[in-house]
């Protein structure tokens, strides 16, 4: 009696083990060739993968966490996978040398990312290079709760300049690394100028 009790746990796991796998594997588009065309009018999290490697069946689990997590926040971002050994032309456009390779897409521009493969990790980049570029800092309390945040963020004050120019650019390369932010010397603390934080 306990045993056959034993075995019907054991079953009435497993099938929810498999219904979870088959839920969150859902939130994860699987890629084909017709993404080339229809991609540029979404942003895009994309994981390139090979069916035989290690590091991407170590991945698949977290990255099916990645797309629940995605979804259930109204993230604009979707989350899908390409098996890069099946379409390696668009996995070259991509410049995927290697696997796993994971990028944001968004318009014309792609992104690599070489964080931690942590859906934490992957979620917070995906927030941050799919949002604005240059995020504005519209007080102090908002520029101190950055501040708590991030380690290392930047800030632009002032107007339009070339020096802005410069600083778009260089967020424009930087920006999977960190945030960047601008304001008004009025939300600054003044305690920065005097001695940086």
């Amino acid at each position: 009696m306990a045993a056959r009790r034993s075995r019907a746990v054991l079953r009435f796991c497993a099938a929810v083990v498999l219904l979870d796998m088959a839920f969150s594997k859902g939130f994860v588009e699987d890629l084909d060739e017709s993404f080339k065309e229809n991609r540029k009018d979404d942003i895009w999290l994309v994981d390139f993968y090979a069916p035989w490697c290690g590091h991407c069946k170590k991945l698949e689990p977290i990255w099916n966490e990645v797309g629940v997590e995605m979804k259930s926040i109204g993230s604009p971002v979707k989350v899908g996978k390409m098996d890069a050994t099946s379409y390696s032309s668009i996995a070259s456009e991509f410049g995927v040398r290697g696997y796993p390779t994971i990028k944001l897409l968004k318009g014309d521009l792609a992104y690599n990312y070489r964080g931690p493969r942590t859906k934490d990790d992957i979620i917070e980049f995906a927030h941050r290079v799919s949002g604005a570029l240059i995020r504005p800092l519209p007080s102090q309390q908002m520029f101190e709760h950055m501040r708590k945040r991030h380690r290392v963020f930047f800030v632009y004050i002032g107007g339009e300049s070339p020096l802005k120019e410069k600083y778009i650019d260089a967020a424009s390369e930087l920006i999977v690394y960190t945030y960047f932010f601008s304001a008004s010397e009025e939300v600054v603390p003044e305690v920065v100028f005097k001695i940086g934080f």
